[in-house]
């Protein structure tokens, strides 16, 4: 599943080439692309403007100017791609949306588009019309129309119980170091947990216990406040690289509004490197599994 690196890159895109675009027709090519929806998908977006797009933890959404929310979950391998109309012919297109993006004039438009190759789309009456397309191998993934939270108004339903992320306003370093320290579960178990803090998967969480030294299966209320305080730190840190990079991409899985791949995975110094020497001390990194899930570590520096 992707995580707040490749959601943020996605985000981003998004942001970029479709904000103030408004929906027109939108066809939904497989029923669990938008299940739990009472009404129609098509009736719903029909007409909706995107206001912003937003991220909390590994949770994505367009704000509409209707006041409702556009909640996309990507799933293990949903992936939201903005083209020219008609581009996308991938056999797991699961939801086609035909866009009309407010275009400026002249060469500022040109300008504008340019970094974006087969983005732009054809343009009429200052309008452009572009598709964005939800591709989902898996089919894991959805898009629902959702009404805001009303305990957090900022928040869609969907995502109103997930805890604030590294990157948000909101997020308390200290407060957040003291909820992982309250847990007797392995850190790496509540590392993963969204309602601790969110955005952090399998792969940074091995990526910031490596960088911050701590054993994954270490108690978390065995660490001390500090170590706590390092480990969030390192997180946020690590992933600030991987958006940079453009997130990790293993497969074909993950790619951003364009397409393109990610390449921190050519950065990782602990997840996926079983058998290869630790970059700080030279010994084998090792797995073993905490919870059903992998993890990947130094038995020497962590």
């Amino acid at each position: 599943m992707p995580e707040l690196p490749e959601v943020e890159v996605v985000r981003s895109g998004l942001a970029q080439h479709t904000t103030g675009a408004r929906f027109r027709n939108v066809e939904v090519l497989h029923p669990r692309a938008n299940r739990g929806q009472e009404f129609p998908l098509p009736g719903l977006l029909h007409g909706a403007v995107i206001k912003q797009w937003c991220r909390r933890g590994k949770f994505l959404w367009a704000e509409l100017t209707d006041g409702q929310a556009l909640y996309v979950h990507l799933g293990m391998s949903g992936q939201m791609l903005v083209s020219k109309p008609g581009r996308v012919t991938s056999k797991h297109l699961r939801i086609r949306a035909e866009l009309e993006v407010p275009s400026a004039s002249g060469d500022a438009a040109d300008a504008k588009d340019s970094g974006a190759a087969g983005i732009t789309g054809h343009r009429a009456a200052g309008v452009d019309k572009r598709e964005l397309a939800f591709v989902d191998q898996r089919t894991f993934g959805r898009w629902l129309v959702c009404e805001f939270s009303e305990e957090k108004p900022d928040l869609p339903e969907p995502a109103a119980h997930i805890a604030p992320d590294p990157f948000s306003p909101d997020f308390d370093l200290l407060a957040a170091a003291r909820a992982v320290r309250k847990r007797r579960s392995a850190v790496k178990s509540v590392l993963l947990n969204q309602e601790i803090v969110s955005g952090i998967g399998n792969i940074y969480a091995d990526e910031a216990l490596w960088a911050a030294q701590i054993h994954p299966a270490t108690p978390a209320n065995k660490l001390l406040q500090r170590q706590a305080v390092a480990l969030l730190e390192a997180a946020h840190d690590v992933m600030s690289r991987a958006v940079d990079a453009g997130g990790t991409s293993f497969d074909a899985l993950y790619v951003n509004v364009n397409g393109g791949s990610g390449y921190f995975e050519r950065s990782l110094n602990a997840y996926g490197q079983t058998g290869k020497p630790c970059l700080r001390c030279g010994n084998e990194i090792t797995r073993i599994v905490i919870n059903k899930r992998s993890s990947h570590f130094c038995a020497v520096c962590q």
